[in-house]
């Protein structure tokens, strides 16, 4: 027998197919909104090494602008 037929054999038996728990577009729908979700939450960090600058020029005012590691 050819693998051809071997083939063709095994995918006539194999009839039952695992299925979704959900259906495959709400995966797309599902993983739209998470990213969206973590942009989001990137977007609210964009400026905040800024927010504080009068705090962090008084700091190196007062320190001589020494960093401590």
């Amino acid at each position: 027998m050819s693998d051809f037929a071997t083939i063709a054999v095994a995918a006539e038996e194999a009839h039952h197919l695992n299925e979704l728990w959900m259906p495959a577009p709400l995966f797309g729908v599902v993983m739209f909104v998470l990213f969206t979700a973590l942009a989001v939450v990137t977007f609210s960090f964009r400026d905040v090494a800024n927010r504080h600058a009068e705090k962090a020029e008084a700091y190196a005012r007062e320190h001589g602008a020494q960093q401590h590691h």
